[in-house]
C-alpha cells in the first residue's frame, strides 16, 4: 500500500520524507524536512520543521519543529506538542498543551493539562482529570520532574521547578521549588514467604 491522501486540502511539503503506509486525512500540512515512517494515521493535523512521527495516530492536532512522536504514540482533540519534545512509545495525550523540550517518554497519559517548557514526565505517569462527573485541568510549571508512576488527581497546579518523586499521587498544588514524595514504605517480614506460596504439583508434561 502505498501512501494514502484521502482529501486533497492536505498540504505536504516537497521536502518532506514520507514513506509508504501512511494515511493523511482531511486539512492536514506536512512541514519541510518533516519525516512520516511507516503506519501512520494524520487527520487534520499540522507537523512543523525536521519532526520525526513512527507508527502513531495523531488527530485535531498540533505538533511543532523537531519533535518525534511515537512509536504508538496518539495525540488527538486540540493537543499542542511543542518544538524539540519527545512524545514516545505508548503515550496518550488529549486536549493539552506540551511546552518546547519537555519529554513523555513512555506509557503516560496527559489530559486536559498544560505543561511548561524543559519538563520530564516518567514512565507511567498518569493525569487524572475526570473526576466521574467533570473534567478539570492540570496545569505543571516550567522544568518540573514528575517521577515515574506518578498520579496526578485534577484540579492542580504543579508550579516551576517541582521534583515529584515516582510512585507519588499527588491531591495537592505545589510552590515554587517544592519536593513532593508520597508513598507508604515497604515492610520486610522475614521468613514469611512459606505463607502466600502454594506449591503445584510436578506435571509429567513438563
Amino acid at each position: 500500500m502505498k501512501v494514502e491522501i484521502l482529501d486533497e486540502k492536505s498540504v505536504i511539503s516537497k521536502n518532506a520524507i514520507v514513506h509508504k503506509q501512511n494515511v493523511i486525512v482531511g486539512q492536514c500540512v506536512v512541514g519541510d524536512m518533516v519525516t512520516l515512517l511507516p503506519y501512520n494515521y494524520l487527520e487534520d493535523s499540522t507537523i512543523g520543521r525536521g519532526s520525526v512521527v513512527r507508527q502513531s495516530n495523531i488527530t485535531q492536532s498540533c505538533v511543532g519543529e523537531n519533535t518525534t512522536i511515537g512509536p504508538f504514540a496518539t495525540l488527538r482533540n486540540n493537543s499542542k506538542v511543542g518544538n524539540d519534545c519527545r512524545i514516545g512509545n505508548f503515550v496518550e495525550i488529549k486536549n493539552s498543551k506540551i511546552g518546547d523540550g519537555t519529554k513523555v517518554s513512555h506509557l503516560a497519559y496527559v489530559g486536559d493539562a498544560e505543561i511548561g517548557v524543559d519538563c520530564n514526565i516518567g514512565c507511567g505517569v498518569v493525569f487524572c482529570n475526570f473526576d466521574g462527573k467533570t473534567k478539570n485541568k492540570i496545569t505543571v510549571g516550567n522544568r518540573c520532574f514528575i517521577g515515574s508512576n506518578s498520579i496526578l488527581i485534577a484540579p492542580l497546579n504543579i508550579a516551576d521547578d517541582t521534583y515529584i518523586c515516582a510512585g507519588t499521587v499527588v491531591t495537592d498544588s505545589t510552590d515554587v521549588g517544592d519536593f513532593v514524595i508520597g508513598r507508604v514504605r515497604a515492610e520486610k517480614k522475614k521468613n514469611k514467604k512459606q505463607r502466600y506460596i502454594i506449591k503445584k504439583p510436578h506435571s509429567k508434561t513438563e
